[in-house]
């Protein structure tokens, strides 16, 4: 294989643009060489023109059809290029490898550069380390930088030609060919070669047609200024077909004596590799120009010989040489077959004798007790073999002998033992029952009745062995040990006694395990177990034999039964109902015991029923200021149990009852609470709903107000008025009840909260004090007493009127003082109670604001009315106009005065009808009349 070297070619500055000017050829990238499947781009750099010039490249000697100033090059090759007319550049050679690892280098160098040479592997090729040499010799360890610097190029850095050359060793007749070359070679470049100093001949190559011994020697050659390094040629001489001989002082090759083996050559070159090989393997070898082996026979040295010479060109193999060493027989080995040294009586004894190194052939002779047995005496090539029928009378000492001529040699003795073979043994329990109880004591007793001693008993569960027992004198021999679960099963036993072992009939055991505390659990399709659902109650003892009865309990109530046939455990199922809450356990029993297992705790929800809903009033009927107790109350239901209260779907609170009875709710009744009423039970597992109750608030009735309603200012006799009574507050159906000094005028119920009126012609009877009384069944209230004066015949209504303008302004100073204490007290009782005020009916005109004096007293309208329901003390009566209405319309809104501007005709502060405040209000009245 032809080894090859690059080399660097320094040029110098000097001379380099002394040629012609041509065109110059550009890398991109700057490296040669490069892998295959990469792209190298050329620029043909020609000179400045006004005009652009066309570009013809080559590869070599062939045009190419690119005409651009650039090429894209993809395959090796030597390019070219001219512009226009110009001289052709020089040649860029371009090698593109299939080679893994490739070292690049500048297209050209000049002295003092900086130059890179970059040491490339192709993608996906992984490296440990790279290394650049320059002529052979390790210039640097490459990192992960594979570029190796040289920081000002000189001639120095130049690299040096190697000789390239098939090999180093030539045989004697070939052809050499030496090549001399140098990377970029310069155009007539001069080569020359030499030999040890000495020239040989010009040219790049050197030629030997036919190698001689005396051409070999160091050859080197000079190009120019370079001198490559010298390669050493040797010629090797082929070598004859050597001879193996062999030499010792006896006839007969006899195992101790000594042999001496030569291998000889007729022809060969100074140095010879000899090897000695015994049935092909390697004895001994060395380099010389020949060779004498000398050993000591062993039996191993027996078998085939031959040597090999071998001086480079080739080995050469001598003919076969067989060697056959006699061995003196060692000590025999005699062997029994069977091999024990006690053997049953009637059974085959074969004695084998065998010597396992003395040559063939070989006499074989056994002995017992040093007598010769008959018909012993054999000559074979694998050993010998004596065989025959055991009797008591074998019994004794045997060796053999082993004769090949060159002495007889005797084997140890061996002994033979002719022995009685067990015979079955019989295997039995104490005690005998075929079920035991776990926790009994069981005796296992193995005894062969014929036997030679000592006999090794063993003893079989299944096939786990449990125990063994060798015995040495007397009858069989037993094992004891107290049963568990495990111990169920088929037992045997065997006896041996060396002579083949012996195995008893199977008896089976079962061993009965009483159960074991069972263990109950529920089973329950949801957490919490609610009413209705299926539960399913399982019970199992982990330890027991089957079959196994299961009992289930409830409160120590038996639920149920059931079996289990072939073990684990049992299950009982049922609906469950709310009484099924409570303690449960089971029990499993087989063969008189009985074992109950721990309690366990169930607790079944209930999910709640629909609650009932009462309303409960601290009084007999549903009254504004009394107070209301909803409650609610699911009858059915676990607890805990959420309650919620609603009025009209708003909820009014919620509580929580942790142990059932329902749960309460109170407030004090107002106008408002009327209205429908429901609760909600809510335990998590269901939420019901109350039916609706509807709740009416009543209202007591409040002091009612009187009005006495007359046509004319001053009631005279045969005049109508009208008598009205109102309660401002107070739920229908209202009784009204008029009086005249106590005494019942008139009854009537009305549902309207308008109050009721009746008209009274008038007599002189009717004079005196009136009152009323309201009652809607919450308790009666009674009106502030009105007193009516009656006068007599027409002819004196002048008088009375100048009686009571007289009246009029003697107490105006004090209606004024009356009138400012009664607003001030209606503004506070109107704090307290607005809604009286709210159901007054309007009946003065609000546009009169402001007093008038009164023309005619005969066209007033006087209206009588309490307007003080609420102080006894003292009672305010008004006469007001009705301006503008009808009088019988106007009577039958009575309100309650304000300071808005109502005409008032006159006012008078009365004390509370008493008899005696009758008395002086008589007595005051009577000048007016």
């Amino acid at each position: 294989m032809l080894l090859w070297a690059t080399l660097l070619v320094l040029a110098s500055a000097s001379g380099q643009f002394a040629t012609t000017p041509k065109p110059v050829i550009s890398l991109h990238p700057p490296w040669t060489p490069v892998f295959q499947g990469d792209t190298v781009s050329l620029t043909c750099n020609g000179f400045r023109s006004s005009s652009p010039k066309k570009t013809q490249w080559y590869n070599g000697q062939s045009p190419l059809t690119e005409t651009r100033n650039t090429l894209d090059v993809y395959q090796s090759g030597k390019y070219s290029c001219r512009v226009g007319t110009s001289l052709l550049s020089d040649p860029v050679h371009l090698d593109f490898t299939k080679a893994t690892l490739i070292l690049q280098t500048p297209l050209s160098v000049f002295e003092g550069d900086s130059v890179n040479l970059r040491c490339l592997a192709r993608a996906g090729t992984e490296l440990e380390n790279m290394e650049i040499y320059k002529n052979g010799e390790l210039l640097a360890l490459l990192g992960e930088n594979n570029d190796f610097n040289i920081r000002r190029a000189s001639l120095e850095n130049s690299g040096v030609a190697e000789v390239q050359k098939a090999t180093e060793f030539v045989t004697e007749g070939q052809e050499l060919l030496l090549i001399c070359s140098v990377d970029r070679n310069p155009k007539n470049m001069n080569f020359y070669w030499y030999k040890k100093r000495g020239y040989l001949s010009s040219g790049a190559k050197y030629k030997i047609a036919s190698v001689k011994n005396s051409d070999a020697g160091e050859y080197y050659c000079r190009a120019g200024s370079f001198t490559s390094k010298p390669v050493t040629i040797k010629v090797r001489v082929p070598i004859s077909q050597p001879v193996l001989t062999a030499r010792t002082r006896q006839t007969q090759i006899v195992e101790g004596q000594q042999i001496i083996l030569n291998c000889e050559v007729d022809r060969s070159s100074p140095e010879i590799l000899y090897q000695f090989l015994h049935e092909d393997t390697v004895l001994w070898e060395t380099k010389t120009s020949s060779i004498l082996a000398s050993f000591s026979l062993t039996a191993k040295h027996s078998g085939n010989y031959y040597c090999i010479a071998n001086s480079g060109f080739g080995p050469k193999r001598s003919k076969v040489l067989k060697l056959s060493v006699i061995v003196p027989v060692s000590q025999p080995i005699l062997t029994f077959h069977p091999a024990e040294a006690r053997t049953v009586e009637g059974s085959v004894l074969t004695l084998h004798c065998e010597d396992p190194r003395g040559s063939l052939p070989i006499l074989y002779q056994f002995y017992r007790e040093k007598l010769l047995l008959p018909r012993s005496s054999t000559r074979s090539d694998t050993g010998a073999s004596y065989r025959f029928s055991l009797t008591e009378a074998h019994s004794g000492n045997y060796y053999c002998t082993a004769d090949n001529g060159f002495g007889s040699k005797r084997s140890n003795t061996v002994s033979l033992s002719v022995t009685v073979p067990v015979s079955q043994p019989i295997l039995t329990f104490y005690p005998a029952e075929a079920q035991t109880i776990e926790g009994s004591v069981l005796t296992l007793h193995c005894e062969a009745h014929r036997g030679s001693l000592p006999i090794l008993y063993q003893f079989y569960l299944e096939t786990s062995l449990l125990d063994r027992s060798t015995v040495h004198s007397g009858v069989g021999t037993s094992y004891r040990f107290s049963l568990t679960e495990a111990h169920s099963g088929n037992y045997y036993c065997t006896a041996d006694n060396g002579f083949g072992s012996k195995r008893s009939n199977t008896m089976s055991l079962s061993v009965i395990v009483p159960v074991s505390l069972p263990l109950i659990i529920f089973k329950v399709p949801r957490v919490p177990a609610v009413v209705g659902d299926m539960i399913e109650l399982q019970c199992e003892a982990q330890r027991g034999s089957p079959p196994i009865v299961y009992h289930f309990f409830h409160e120590d109530v038996m639920l149920g039964s059931r079996q289990s046939p072939s073990g684990g455990g049992a299950s009982f199922k049922f609906l469950l109902t709310e009484e099924h809450s409570g303690n449960y356990l089971c029990e499993a029993s087989n063969v008189g015991k009985t074992q109950r297992s721990k309690t366990v705790v169930l607790n079944v929800k209930v999910p709640v029923s629909r609650p009932a809903f009462t309303l409960r009033a601290s009084g007999s009927q549903a009254v504004v200021g009394n107070v209301m107790q909803l409650h609610c109350e699911a009858l059915r239901g676990s607890p805990p149990i959420l309650y919620r209260f609603y009025h009209e779907d708003v909820m009014l609170g919620n509580s929580s009852a942790s142990f059932g009875g329902g749960t309460s709710f109170n407030f004090t009744l107002t106008v408002e609470h009327s209205g429908n009423y429901s609760c909600e039970a809510d335990n998590d597992l269901e939420v019901q709903r109350s039916e609706t109750v509807t709740l009416k608030v009543t209202v007591p009735v409040s002091r009612p107000v009187l009005t006495l309603r007359v046509s004319k200012a001053q009631a005279m006799v045969g005049d109508v008025v009208e008598l009205h009574c109102e309660a401002l507050r107070g739920s229908p159906p209202i009784l009204y009840r008029f009086y005249h000094e106590n005494v019942v005028l008139r009854n009537d119920s009305t549902f309207s909260a308008k109050g009721v009126s009746f008209n009274l012609s008038l007599t002189a009877q009717h004079s005196g004090n009136y009152s009323c009384e309201a009652d809607n069944g919450l308790g009666a209230q009674k009106s502030e007493l009105v007193t009516l004066f009656i006068t007599g015949p027409t002819e004196n209504r002048s008088a009375v009127a100048t009686g009571v303008t007289g009246a009029l302004l003697s107490i105006l100073g004090l209606a004024a003082g009356a009138l400012l204490f009664y607003f001030w007290f209606s503004r506070k009782a109107g704090e307290r109670s607005a809604s009286d005020f709210s159901r007054n009916p309007s009946d003065l005109n609000p546009q009169e604001t402001t007093y008038q004096n009164v023309p005619g007293w005969i066209e007033l309208q006087p209206v009588y009315i309490n307007v003080n329901p609420r102080e006894r003390d003292v009672v305010y009566s008004e006469v007001r106009r009705n301006k503008g209405e009808n009088k019988y319309a106007a009577a039958s809104r009575p309100k309650i005065l304000t300071n808005e501007g109502s005409p008032v005709i006159y006012s008078q502060v009365k004390v509370a009808c008493t008899p005696a405040s009758r008395v002086q209000q008589s007595a005051t009245s009577d000048p007016h009349r």
